[in-house]
């Protein structure tokens, strides 16, 4: 059985970020691995959560450029837009489990695309959200 894995924004940026020594070579590694598999999920907002984040808050920033080509291979992956019926779903998962909305929204595409996983280090490693189950990349190794 295939699982699909849902990626947060930060495993992406911590992927290009050199300054993040532990973290660095874990997020590369999970990235790796969902190339390999085919397993890699994310939505639009986390790829545009990518690009400012790369572009105008690392030191030194990733070239735009680079960040676009970036964004354009996950592209692959088939990005979830945000629309009205993903909105209405973060919005009872922000009150159903007491989380901030952006962290309701992340997890609501991860569910609207079926992952039974969620790859982020925002929520608790193990917590539960129906079928979609909360990895952190930090606790686990990739394909674990």
């Amino acid at each position: 059985m295939t699982v699909s894995v849902f990626v947060d924004t930060y495993v992406l940026v911590y992927a290009r970020d050199a300054s993040e020594g532990r973290k660095q070579p874990r997020a590369r590694a999970w990235l790796d691995h969902l190339w390999r598999t085919g397993r890699g999920r994310c939505s639009m907002q986390v790829l545009h959560e990518y690009y400012v984040t790369v572009t105008r808050k690392l030191t030194p920033g990733l070239d735009p450029d680079e960040a676009k080509d970036d964004v354009r291979d996950f592209m692959t992956w088939r990005p979830l837009a945000l629309d009205a019926a993903l909105q209405e779903a973060a919005w009872r998962i922000e009150q159903r489990y007491e989380i901030s909305f952006w962290d309701a929204l992340i997890v609501a595409a991860a569910q609207s695309m079926g992952c039974e996983q969620l790859l982020t280090e925002d929520l608790q490693h193990g917590m539960a959200f129906g079928e979609t189950r909360v990895v952190s990349p930090f606790a686990i190794e990739p394909g674990a």
